[in-house]
């Protein structure tokens, strides 16, 4: 009589060691029936951006999860009722370790290399065996390569995603695998100030009413403070040009020398908080430029290669996704809730080991369109609302801005 064999774990690759990537680890971890593969072009954790968490990651009810008084309402016209009731039981299912960070997260700011961090150290402290780590730089080509048999791939790589055009055979580098709507230019702004600070709506405009042009505009409920300092992000509109003739990163003392105009109205606004509470920019002023892109994949499994006997190309037999800002970007609220959201949505369908591999894809590919319908309709809100309040005070202007039935 032959000895007994266990069944082998199936091969798992992760392709992106960021907060995603790791996310999805760690929940894939704790199921035993896979063998994970992480992979990350990067040996430390070095992103010390302020992000915030959404509290839906944690509702343990449907009102909890629809209680953003803007989101609310277009994540119940968007998804069923079914829709919410399985997210939110599969949040019930999250590891208890997992869950303590998320709690703690969803607190306030919190540096991103922290959050990517800790999520490292609870994959390596679990000492399940079932994670390798594989550090380097990885191109497509590499990526399809080391795909095997039914072995299943995540590509959690980010907003220039490594596989995107590779998961659909209808899409290419000629004609890629992205719907993408460029609302604007922006300098994020940062600095941490010596009292505790809060800004609403009337703040904002209260604190730019002399502003003609750059309006520097704080994000509501993302200000974290810690021991009564405020870290505080927010952005500033700039044209194309100006966008193009600027550095990705630069200090308060560059764009002084270069951009008086933003200088007049960055001082006009932190002298109005200080006057208020008497506090003082600690340390240095953090400045990037970026183009704020809202977009989507077309395809986010592979499930058009299924069937397609003739074709020599590895997804037609391993199942591949997409993940995090790979599938879906957005600009105006932190994407890493939204990452975070689809990555607990297909641990849970990978985790159905009876579910047929079509309906995971079908449930998949439904479930991130309707993610993309609610991040879309989100994004062009706050995008139009933002015209409207930088055109408040010139009545003609913002008539313009209106359309009005």
């Amino acid at each position: 009589m032959p000895p007994e064999t266990s069944n082998p774990k199936r091969q798992v690759h992760v392709i992106g060691g960021g907060p995603v990537g790791l996310i999805l680890t760690a929940l894939l971890q704790t199921m035993g029936d896979y063998s994970i593969r992480l992979y990350e072009k990067r040996s430390t954790y070095t992103r010390t951006r302020m992000v915030k968490l959404d509290t839906y990651l944690i509702a343990d009810s449907v009102e909890d999860y629809c209680i953003d008084y803007i989101d609310g309402e277009n994540v119940e016209a968007v998804f069923d009722r079914t829709d919410l009731d399985e997210g939110v039981a599969s949040r019930q299912s999250i590891p208890a370790d997992l869950r303590l960070l998320l709690l703690d997260w969803t607190l306030g700011f919190c540096p991103l290399n922290a959050i990517e961090q800790a999520l490292s150290d609870l994959i390596d402290s679990r000492g399940t065996g079932s994670v390798e780590r594989i550090v380097g730089e990885l191109t497509a080509e590499d990526a399809l390569a080391m795909v095997g048999l039914d072995d299943i791939v995540i590509d959690c790589t980010g907003s220039r995603s490594l596989l995107r055009d590779h998961i659909s055979p209808t899409f290419s580098s000629a004609q890629p695998n992205l719907f993408k709507v460029r609302l604007e230019y922006a300098l994020v702004i940062t600095f941490l100030y010596s009292q505790t600070y809060v800004c609403d709506e009337y703040c904002k405009y209260y604190k730019n009413a002399e502003n003609d042009h750059y309006k520097f505009i704080p994000a509501v409920h993302r200000t974290f403070y810690d021991q009564g300092v405020s870290h505080v992000t927010g952005i500033v509109n700039i044209t194309e040009e100006e966008f193009r003739a600027i550095p990705s990163r630069f200090d308060s003392q560059w764009l002084r020398d270069n951009l008086p105009g933003v200088t007049l109205s960055m001082d006009r606004f932190i002298e109005r908080i200080k006057h208020e509470t008497g506090g003082e920019i600690l340390g240095e002023t953090e400045i990037v430029r970026i183009p704020l892109d809202l977009y989507h994949a077309r395809n986010v499994t592979s499930r058009k290669w299924r069937g397609l006997d003739g074709a020599e190309h590895p997804f037609v037999n391993a199942p591949a996704f997409l993940a995090g800002d790979s599938a879906i970007g957005s600009p105006y609220f932190q994407s890493i809730s939204l990452g975070f959201e689809c990555a607990m949505f297909l641990a849970g369908l990978l985790g159905q080991q009876d579910l047929p591999l079509q309906e995971r894809f079908d449930r998949y590919e439904n479930f991130m369109y309707k993610q993309w319908l609610r991040v879309y309709m989100r994004s062009k809100m706050i995008k139009h609302n933002k015209d409207l309040f930088e055109t408040l005070d010139d009545t003609f202007a913002l008539l313009e801005k209106l359309h009005i039935y």
